[in-house]
């Protein structure tokens, strides 16, 4: 995505420079943005590239093997490019990994100066500035300050979970769930309103369950519909990710239905539908309680847009299983379906199950999932040709007859659900233009500004 560049910051010429490099989710973007924003107050200035940095903070994921792999590389890269640069630049490396593994990744990581755990992440200035050997400095800080300034925003409302599902590290990782107080959460939405956001994306490990924590319990409805408030004078889109079918509450259900603000777009993972793989994962449910769900949110908001997961390949998972996985996908034909095989994850109770299937098993399975859910994910996308809709711009890229506005609309998430390509117009990142969907090929969607029409401020 493409940010405008008006952040302004108390940075000197002479101020350090540091480097930010972000691996993983999107919660993992948000706590990036937080990092920035706290440097930036701090008077440090963000590099352009690693080579001309004074320090590199690396936020890293370790949901699965892959991430870390991915996140150990990233660093090894980051370290050469430093050596071939000549710089002697300090990398800080933040997030999962040193949040999952503790001392044990300082022995493995010598390139690495310090080691940030997530919860310690507020105190990133110190950290930076000691690794710099500059001296302490008193702590600034600045409340719900984010540095986004694009069309859209995450804004995670909780962290941690307590379901410990049997494949899952993350309660391991980000520990118990907790969820974010409603004024912290209101105050950050309002501040990235006021800063040209035009998309509020509520994100959380479990979203569904936010509130019920608190001193004074709360829904998840009940924040959206003050959210919304928030958002209203704006024009603003409330976008809500990763509930689970238990939190599909009447309440929540009636407010994604009633509330203009937010988007009939629901987002669940379901993982698998054998209610005797269910079990084993630690999960609830079976293949008729989940097609009964999905009919009931159907039947109850018209037009809805439906985002799940699949996992192929769970411990114990049988070719009929794995047959029930591929028709229960073909059945509900979401308009999107992320599919990932299964990845034994140290600590977690299913790596020490018996039953696991064999790596080519999961992968011939995994690509039947995917063959499913890009057929019926690439038809739902292509329903959508002829349609007017207002689609917030996200960037702008140089194609064959130049300049191509890149951007989404209400039933794509960002930086997940593919892009409308804005064939003609003039418009700014941040912008919402009302367009005619022209083409279609797999995600992508083609665009064409409508003449003459309104600004696209009442969402849809």
């Amino acid at each position: 995505m493409v940010y405008r560049s008006s952040t302004s910051t108390t940075a000197s010429d002479d101020a350090p420079r540091v480097a930010l490099l972000t691996l993983g989710c999107a919660k993992n973007e948000v706590d990036t943005d937080r990092m920035r924003a706290l440097l930036l107050g701090a008077g440090m200035a963000e590099a352009d590239d690693v080579a001309s940095a004074d320090a590199v903070v690396i936020n890293t994921c370790s949901f699965l093997a892959s991430a870390v792999r991915e996140g150990v590389e990233a660093t090894l890269d980051v370290a050469d490019e430093l050596g071939r640069a000549g710089s002697s630049a300090p990398i800080v490396m933040c997030g999962c990994i040193p949040s999952r593994y503790g001392d044990d990744v300082a022995a493995e990581l010598p390139e690495v100066a310090r080691f940030v755990r997530h919860d310690e992440e507020d105190g990133i200035v110190a950290v930076v500035r000691d690794v710099l050997g500059l001296p302490s400095a008193p702590s600034c800080a600045r409340g719900a300050l984010r540095t986004v300034e694009g069309a859209s925003a995450f804004v995670k409302v909780s962290e941690g979970c307590d379901r410990f599902c049997s494949f899952c590290a993350i309660p391991y990782i980000r520990g118990r769930y907790h969820s974010r107080p409603t004024d912290e959460v209101l105050a950050e939405c309002r501040s990235l309103l006021e800063g040209g956001v035009r998309e509020l994306v509520l994100i959380g490990q479990d979203t569904g369950v936010w509130g019920r924590d608190l001193a004074e319990p709360r829904s998840l409805a009940w924040l959206l519909r003050r959210v919304a408030e928030v958002a209203r004078p704006f024009g603003a889109w409330v976008r809500v990710l990763y509930l689970q079918p238990e939190g599909m509450t009447d309440e929540l259900v009636a407010t994604i239905r009633d509330v203009d603000e937010v988007l009939p777009y629901i987002d669940i993972p379901v993982q698998h539908c054998s209610a005797d793989v269910l079990h084993a994962m630690g999960r609830k449910g079976s293949a008729d309680e989940l097609h009964e769900l999905f009919a009931r949110l159907r039947r109850e908001i018209p037009g809805i847009v439906l985002r799940s997961t699949a996992m192929a390949g769970f411990p114990g998972e049988t070719e009929e299983q794995a047959d029930e996985l591929v028709a229960f996908l073909e059945r509900e034909a979401f308009d999107y379906c992320s599919v990932f095989a299964y990845s034994p994850e140290d600590g977690t109770r299913a790596a020490a199950m018996p039953g696991q299937v064999d790596e080519a098993t999961k992968l011939e399975r995994t690509q039947r999932l995917a063959d499913v859910s890009e057929r019926m994910g690439f038809a739902a996308t292509a329903r959508h040709v002829g349609e007017a809709c207002d689609v917030v711009i996200d960037g702008v890229e140089e194609g064959a007859d130049g300049p191509e506005l890149i951007g989404h609309t209400w039933f794509q998430a960002p930086d997940s659900d593919g892009a409308v390509h804005v064939e003609a117009g003039e418009a700014c990142v941040g912008d919402v233009v009302r367009c005619r969907i022209t083409d279609a090929f797999c995600y992508e969607l083609v665009g064409e500004i409508v003449p003459d029409a309104h600004d696209g401020s009442d969402a849809r």
